[in-house]
């Protein structure tokens, strides 16, 4: 198998991104996460196309009563990036997850996902309850069968028509409702410097299962139904600007899941909340993690 592995030196100076990086090894390929805190640990799971410096107005808060850990998938960040868009599976990214938990043993976590993260973070919550306290769920939805809008087909569109050219952070700066600086939108580029190590970004809108009979829409309709009976605390947080998953998907979301406050919204945020209003986001857990011991 082909492994792109990203030079270290597209990761110097970052801006606001001092963390120092820690690594798994899992069946040859290398796993990056940040691991800042101490405490009960929460977990941060990203999702397309982004990677863990999309936590980074948030970590510093979190990591002051608690322990934060934020991983890249294998495809993303400065993880191995295998160059196959076949290689990547729902399963092979959960797969990854729940090994990284298993082998940092993290218990008595709080989950906190967002876009491709949801799908991810929520199978571990209904499959291992043991070692899952509480959610937080922004901008992100679990279900198929059917496209989730319009928006997001032509987004799908833009993806398979940029191929090994694809820049992810010319898309967030798109996204992002507050404004991007040009180092930033560099940064979201900075894993992904030539056309083989874009994978990851190009498997990801093919494993959204758009019609009944593809392979991930059983799996996630069945995390959907675990989480109707979901009784322990969950905070569900979306940005109100987000085209693809309007407040009306926070507000259906909170109402199935038992456990769940009322959705709350972030005025003036986006689809990357975390990169609009981390700072807020991140208060906000400070917050619910009070509230919900």
């Amino acid at each position: 198998m082909s492994v792109y592995r990203t030079p270290d030196a597209r990761f110097e100076n970052l801006p606001a991104f001092p963390f120092a990086p820690h690594y798994l090894d899992q069946e040859g390929l290398r796993m990056h996460y940040l691991d800042e805190g101490s405490g009960d640990p929460v977990l941060c799971l990203h999702g397309e196309p982004t990677w863990s410096f999309l936590y980074r107005k948030m970590i510093p808060g979190l990591a002051r009563v608690t322990r934060v850990v934020a991983p890249d998938y294998f495809g993303f960040g400065r993880s191995d990036k295998p160059t196959d868009v076949g290689w990547f599976s729902f399963d092979r990214h959960y797969g990854s997850i729940l090994r990284l938990v298993e082998e940092l043993d993290l218990r008595g976590l709080t989950l906190v996902v967002q876009d491709w993260g949801g799908p991810i973070g929520l199978r571990l919550a209904v499959e291992h309850p043991e070692r899952v306290d509480r959610l937080v769920i922004m901008n992100t939805d679990v279900g198929g069968g059917r496209p989730p809008n319009e928006t997001w087909l032509r987004f799908r569109d833009v993806v398979r028509a940029a191929g090994g050219d694809f820049q992810a952070g010319r898309l967030i700066r798109t996204s992002a409702v507050r404004g991007l600086a040009d180092d930033v939108v560099a940064a979201y580029d900075a894993p992904f410097p030539v056309p083989e190590s874009k994978a990851g970004i190009l498997a990801f809108p093919e494993l959204v299962p758009t019609e009944p009979e593809h392979p991930n829409t059983a799996p996630l309709m069945a995390i959907r139904e675990a989480l109707r009976s979901w009784e322990k605390p969950a905070l569900v947080l979306f940005g109100d600007s987000d085209p693809i998953f309007a407040p009306r998907v926070a507000e259906r979301i909170a109402e199935w899941i038992p456990g769940a406050l009322p959705a709350e919204l972030i005025a003036n945020a986006g689809h990357f909340v975390q990169e609009d209003a981390g700072e807020e986001v991140g208060s906000r857990i400070v917050e619910f993690l009070g509230q919900a011991k």
